[in-house]
């Protein structure tokens, strides 16, 4: 069980592996007003950037499960740099079948909802968790600009324009699964470049220590053709944030 490894190659350098960025991760740390000892679950964690750094910056308390076992790896290595390895704990396992033992105040899925088949199953896999009137945090793509025909979706890495919701349409859904939305943190297109202009130098640079490796040809066509498509689509139509829900 883990990730493909052209994952954890193009994502080699990444704390975050989404476009949000620290400063965004930090101001939404800060908007939540997180009490110390607040018990999170965190599906689908990462590298375990939210966290160790809410766990050092707020006081909280909280497990994280993820697929990969190079990034549980380094989720557990940042625990210890930031000395929160007492407070955060990381498993590698299946996130989409993960139900904390008890209840906790906060339960996240920052980025990866396929994990419960999509919003409705994620919200649903969340809440089996979460204690009465706990928050939850669903991060989730949308169209920041409609595309004009599939082929541009599909540019986007979505199956179709059906796979996401314009902004107020995703808000809606949220509402119509039973959730209050109580705050929220958008990507801009500046976060969009540093996570995606990332990847690309981490492709360069492991083509440059791999010439030989069997992933070789497939990392050079993706660094080829990766930047292009990006500038052409994601960056033009697709936005991303993360939204704190509460059940009503």
């Amino acid at each position: 069980m883990d990730l493909p490894r052209i994952f954890t190659i193009r994502e080699s350098s990444h704390r975050i592996h989404n476009p949000l960025t620290e400063a965004k991760l930090a101001a939404l740390g800060e908007a939540l007003r997180l009490a110390p000892g607040t018990r999170a679950l965190d599906l689908a964690s990462g590298s375990g950037e939210l966290l160790c750094t809410w766990a050092r910056e707020h006081g909280i308390t909280g497990t994280g499960v993820d697929i990969s076992t190079a990034f549980t790896e380094r989720a557990r290595a940042r625990a210890a740099e930031l000395g929160v390895a007492g407070q955060v704990g990381f498993v590698h396992g299946d996130a989409g079948g993960h139900v904390a033992d008890q209840p906790v105040d906060l339960a996240a899925c920052v980025g990866a909802t396929w994990i419960g088949g999509g919003v409705a199953g994620t919200t649903e896999l969340l809440g089996r968790s979460l204690r009465p009137g706990g928050l939850m945090l669903i991060g989730e793509p949308y169209w920041r600009r409609t595309p004009p025909d599939e082929e541009t979706a599909k540019g986007c890495h979505a199956g179709g324009i059906a796979d996401f919701l314009p902004l107020p349409d995703l808000i809606g859904r949220f509402q119509d699964l039973g959730y209050d939305v109580v705050e929220m943190m958008l990507a801009d297109q500046d976060s969009w470049d540093r996570y995606a202009a990332a990847q690309w130098l981490n492709l360069r640079r492991w083509l440059d220590l791999n010439p030989d490796d069997e992933l070789a040809p497939a990392v050079r066509e993706e660094l080829i053709e990766e930047p292009a498509r990006y500038a052409r689509c994601t960056r033009e139509h697709l936005g991303w944030g993360v939204f704190a829900l509460m059940r009503r």
